[in-house]
């Protein structure tokens, strides 16, 4: 199975560039620089299902599974991709009549997980910036790459900052960290737009770090 990780971006800033600029044009009092993770989750979810992926939110990783009584126990994963909105396999009804005949197995899907940082909030100057930036998405680079039957992962982050020079900074500041620090990330794909200035952000950059396996 081979996923094109630019169309995910792409789909992904697409729908995100959208939501800004839906937000001016309703003359908004604050823009999708104010939306925690969850509330960009559903922007990107659909712009990926317009793109045509089938989009499966939280979805619990695959190891997770084995042994639960309950399918709500374990870690899960922000989005779950497959080609062509095609199903996955849920593996309690693997080989039965209910699983579907095109159900994608979970090692042929993407796991996505989607992180996001801003220097500004409705309430000021985010005084951990920084370790936001840092400690959780370190932790989903290590879940990612530790499931044995993760085969295609990658982490989608979303940053706002003051300008694009501090976020093309910031990015490479953190990328040269989880590689000094051995985290399995490939070299990113970037999209960077600027964005009307509300809380403090004006620039808004989408960076997909593809996670190889352990």
């Amino acid at each position: 199975m081979r996923w094109d990780v630019v169309e995910i971006l792409e789909s992904s800033n697409t729908a995100l560039r959208a939501a800004a600029d839906a937000a001016d044009a309703e003359q908004a009092v604050y823009g999708i620089d104010a939306l925690d993770e969850l509330g960009l989750h559903p922007i990107i979810q659909q712009g990926l299902r317009d793109a045509g992926f089938g989009v499966w939110p939280e979805q619990a990783y695959p190891s997770a599974r084995t042994g639960r009584r309950r399918k709500s126990e374990g870690q899960r994963c922000d989005i779950v991709l497959s080609p062509s909105q095609r199903p996955l396999v849920d593996p309690e009804a693997e080989a039965t009549l209910f699983s579907p005949e095109d159900a994608l197995a979970l090692e042929s899907a993407y796991w996505l997980e989607v992180k996001t940082v801003s220097m500004f909030t409705t309430e000021g100057p985010f005084a951990r910036y920084s370790a936001e930036l840092l400690s959780p998405v370190r932790r989903d680079i290590r879940k990612l790459a530790q499931d044995p039957l993760i085969y295609h992962a990658g982490l989608l982050l979303v940053l706002f900052t003051i300008d694009a020079q501090t976020a093309a900074h910031d990015l490479a500041a953190w990328e040269q960290r989880v590689y000094s620090k051995g985290y399995p990330v490939a070299p990113p794909i970037v999209r960077q737009t600027d964005i009307t200035d509300r809380l403090g952000n004006g620039h808004m950059a989408i960076a997909l770090f593809p996670v190889r396996r352990l």
